[in-house]
């Protein structure tokens, strides 16, 4: 006799086993031209992320370049003849906070001019041997500067020697330099940004050439559109989620680890020039935020060229179909 129990537990079991089976992705996992593109979005982002990087460094350093060059002003007293420097230095200095929009007066002693002296001439110089000029900084207010015209005449009448120097001509030439820089680094940035998006384009439409049999059996079997390319759309986005992720963590590390070299080599010939050159290597979080706007944005450009990459490859699916010429000619 059968046992009427048997069929029954057997039945039960592939039930069992059919309901616990994992369920396939319907986009397979990434392969040889998902990783491609993953790596290729990675190395235009980290692009694009020291772009925007560099071009808000220069931004924020010319606008606290151009803010220190207003607020001061700089006196400057040549050596002659029976000049007393000392008692000059005293003099000008008075003679400076006397104006009003004078805030302070400050003399450069003889350590911190052979400091300035030193990158030219090297150290343990003596300036009493050396014909070498004396400043007085003064900081001015910038809502109400004194009159310069009316200090250098009586700078003129008191210390023939002194000049005074606002600044003016730098502050110009600093101002338009600047704004060519930023200029220059946006017009970089924006063609980086769309060599980016034109690579991500190519690079997705060729990763989505590879997958276009699953675009065909998912249409053939009655998928519609909207579900085939919003699958694709969530699979690329992660893609290219990871890739911008990856390029911009990239970049805001070379940026930490700039800035953390600066800081452990400082009083460095290197060191100085090169921040004499290009500055301090320290992001603000306006930077900071524009990278990883720069990985959203890359990220998002990925998914929607994917979803309509795909409308476009079952548009091509149906019209092959109903014209099967077309499908000869491919």
């Amino acid at each position: 006799m059968t046992d009427p129990a048997g069929p029954t537990s057997t039945t039960s079991g592939k039930e069992r086993l059919v309901t616990l089976r994992p369920l396939a992705p319907i986009v397979p996992p990434l392969n040889v031209s998902g990783r491609a593109l993953m790596v290729v979005i990675a190395i235009m982002s980290f692009l694009c992320a020291v772009t925007l990087g560099a071009v808000t460094m220069v931004q924020e350093k010319a606008e606290a370049w151009q803010g220190d060059v207003a607020r001061e002003i700089t006196i400057q007293i040549k050596p002659a003849d029976g000049l007393d420097m000392e008692a000059a230095l005293v003099e000008v200095r008075t003679i400076a906070l006397s104006f009003a929009g004078a805030v302070s007066a400050q003399i450069v002693d003889r350590s911190s001019t052979a400091r300035l002296l030193e990158p030219w001439l090297g150290e343990g110089i003596d300036i009493d041997e050396l014909p070498v000029p004396r400043l007085v900084i003064v900081s001015i207010d910038e809502a109400a500067p004194p009159d310069f015209t009316a200090m250098r005449q009586a700078l003129a009448e008191s210390v023939p020697a002194a000049s005074l120097d606002d600044h003016r001509a730098w502050a110009s030439r600093l101002i338009s330099m600047a704004r060519i820089s930023v200029l220059v680094g946006v017009g970089i940035l924006a063609l980086m940004f769309a060599t980016t998006m034109l690579t991500v384009i190519f690079a997705t439409r060729g990763a989505m050439a590879g997958n276009r049999h699953i675009v065909e059996v998912l249409h053939f079997v009655g998928a519609e559109t909207g579900f085939i390319a919003s699958e694709f759309q969530k699979r690329f986005l992660m893609i290219g989620l990871k890739g911008a992720a990856a390029g911009g963590g990239l970049a805001i590390l070379a940026f930490l680890a700039l800035a953390v070299w600066q800081t452990n080599s400082m009083a460095t010939a290197v060191n100085d020039q090169v921040t004499a050159l290009f500055g301090r290597f320290t992001l603000s979080s306006a930077g900071y935020f524009g990278i990883v706007g720069i990985v959203v944005l890359i990220a998002g450009m990925t998914a929607v060229t994917t979803r309509l990459t795909v409308i476009r490859t079952i548009r091509e699916i149906d019209r092959q179909r109903a014209d099967p010429s077309l499908a000869e000619m491919d």
